[in-house]
């Protein structure tokens, strides 16, 4: 408590409690200030259209422009605890001459006309109120003039400052309030420390547990309230620990990224800094969406969007698993959109693909919302795999190999949209190396998904989809499906059906005995003997192959029963 005695006047203390699951509610606290002594006393201070005159017995000799208003002053109560402004009374005399008022142009002035007002009503002895929406610009108007002790003991620097302090010490939603307040004053804000004193309050009080705030009574309540309104999709523990995110996510970007880098320095969770930042951009680019912007010019609009998303990519923790990848992708998606840095996008691509080993599917869903786009954006996800194919290399075939199960769970998923371009599911298809799967039958059941939900396609785009399949790494089972699968190009079916007549070939050669030499040559001209057939039509001749492959098979089947039964007595026979 702050007396009448001391450097401020009666004070004011309202009780915070949460007001729409934020704490930002409550009574504003307020102080009134009185100055010790003024050399003038006014009677009144009066406005007329943009003229402020100060009433007094004396005429007034100064003129104080600041924007568009004019002040009527006096030198002696203005110079009195300005140091700025007797410098310039004394440096320009030539009005004194002339017998008329001397005039100053305030140009730069913190806060503009507000803050000069409880300026001149301090310098004429008069009481100011002052609260945490006006104390930053007051503060800074104080600094700007040079109103400090040299002038007069209790000048108006000395007393902002310690109501100052006051308030972000004291009050949690007052230390907001300072900072929302000082984006009018931002760089004088920024010099005079303002914005990381309260960044360091806020630090100091989201790092600590809530219960510290009041009393034990009213703060359970408090706590309460505050864990019930603000997170109601969360369990206690986690809501006991991000209380603060709804608030901080009210700041603006500059005072979000101090406020952020202070609580780094006091040792808080990465996790929980991650969700915070988090939490912080799903508010943000719901401003955006929302239409904020249009109070913006649209070329600045754009710069402050590449800006701060340039500044979010660079205050994320490095720690492992602080941000989830399903965040980084949606913040990837803006880069791209707002075409930022191209340095800042691929160092988050580049950590987005060293974390693909530890992703499920999920994390992979980033989705669009034009009518024409695919319901997933698959090409942030392209980007990402391509990054991490350029690193598999130095990696072992196991984690490869984890980022290719994660891919052909990804393709069935996306393949089913109809909005899906042939060449972006070959570049995802083709993205990883051919050791990243053990088998294509997964591979092959997300072309068949594609095939089916895109029938419209041509041959040669048909031929594009399987072109990353491989006959020898499928099953036996998925050949089988392959050689009746009528969606497939007849180039593919027709390849395929070469190579299993061949491997049915050489399977029949390796089951016949050693006295027949010539079954090999024989058997493998029969197969090769069907590859020139111009004359057939393409289905006609995928048929008489099929024909060919049953009928080998058939064979296949006979001889390998045969040779079961020929071990069987040979057992007997040495038995």
């Amino acid at each position: 408590m702050i007396t009448d005695g001391a450097a401020m006047g009666r004070k004011s203390v309202g009780k915070e409690y949460p007001s729409h699951g934020s704490v930002l509610g409550g009574k504003p606290n307020r102080c009134v200030i009185h100055p010790l002594q003024s050399s003038m006393v006014a009677e009144a201070l009066e406005r007329r259209n943009k003229d402020w005159i100060v009433r007094t017995k004396d005429a007034t000799d100064l003129i104080v422009q600041v924007g568009d208003f004019s002040f009527h002053l006096h030198k002696l109560a203005m110079v009195s605890k300005s140091g700025y402004l007797r410098r310039l009374a004394f440096a320009e005399r030539s009005g004194e001459e002339n017998g008329s008022s001397l005039k100053i142009i305030l140009e730069d002035l913190p806060g503009g006309t507000k803050s000069f007002e409880l300026v001149v009503s301090f310098c004429y002895g008069g009481k100011i109120d002052v609260t945490a929406t006006n104390i930053a610009p007051l503060y800074c108007a104080a600094t700007f003039l040079e109103m400090t002790e040299d002038l007069q003991q209790g000048n108006l620097i000395s007393k902002t400052e310690a109501f100052l302090s006051y308030l972000m010490l004291s009050s949690w939603k007052d230390t907001f309030q300072i900072l929302k307040s000082c984006e009018s004053v931002s760089s004088w804000s920024k010099e005079l420390l303002i914005v990381k004193r309260c960044s360091d309050a806020i630090a100091w009080k989201a790092c600590i547990d809530p219960k510290a705030f009041a009393t034990l009574e009213e703060d359970e309540a408090f706590c309460l309230t505050l864990l019930a309104n603000s997170h109601g999709n969360l369990n206690v523990e986690e809501s006991s620990e991000k209380w603060w995110f709804e608030d901080v996510s009210t700041l603006r970007i500059d005072h979000f990224v101090q406020v952020i880098e202070s609580i780094k320095s006091r040792g808080m969770k990465s996790e929980l800094v991650g969700s915070c930042i988090a939490h912080w951009t799903v508010k943000w680019f719901s401003r955006i969406t929302s239409g904020f912007d249009n109070l913006t010019p649209k070329h600045l609009a754009q710069k402050l969007q590449r800006i701060t998303i340039e500044s979010l990519i660079k205050m994320l923790p490095m720690e492992k698993n602080s941000v989830s990848c399903n965040f980084l992708l949606h913040l990837l998606k803006l880069g791209l959109t707002k075409q930022i840095n191209s340095e800042a996008l691929s160092k988050l691509e580049r950590r987005i693909a060293f974390m693909l080993e530890e992703c499920s599917v999920q994390d992979l869903l980033v989705k669009n919302y034009g009518s024409k786009d695919t319901t997933y954006d698959v090409g942030i996800i392209i980007r990402v795999v391509k990054t991490y194919a350029l690193f598999a290399l130095k990696y072992s075939e196991p984690r490869v190999c984890i980022v290719g199960r994660l891919m052909d769970g990804y393709l069935p998923l996306i393949a089913k949209d109809t909005n899906l371009t042939v060449d972006d599911f070959k570049s995802l298809a083709e993205a990883l190396p051919t050791n990243a799967r053990y088998s294509d039958d997964n591979l092959y059941k997300a072309m068949d998904m594609y095939l089916l939900a895109h029938p419209n396609l041509t041959e040669e785009e048909r031929t594009n989809v399987c072109g990353a399949m491989q006959y020898h790494r499928l099953s036996q089972d998925a050949r089988q499906h392959v050689m009746k699968n009528d969606r497939l190009p007849l180039k593919i079916v027709r390849e395929f059906m070469l190579l299993e007549q061949v491997k049915m070939a050489r399977s029949i050669t390796a089951c016949e005995s050693n006295d027949h030499p010539r079954t090999k040559t024989r058997t493998i001209m029969k197969v090769t003997k069907g590859l020139d057939r111009g004359c057939l039509t393409p289905k006609r001749e995928i048929s008489m192959i099929r024909k060919e492959v049953e009928n080998m098979k058939m064979q296949l089947d006979q001889l390998q029963t045969c040779k079961v039964k020929l071990q069987r007595q040979v057992k007997r026979c040495i038995k």
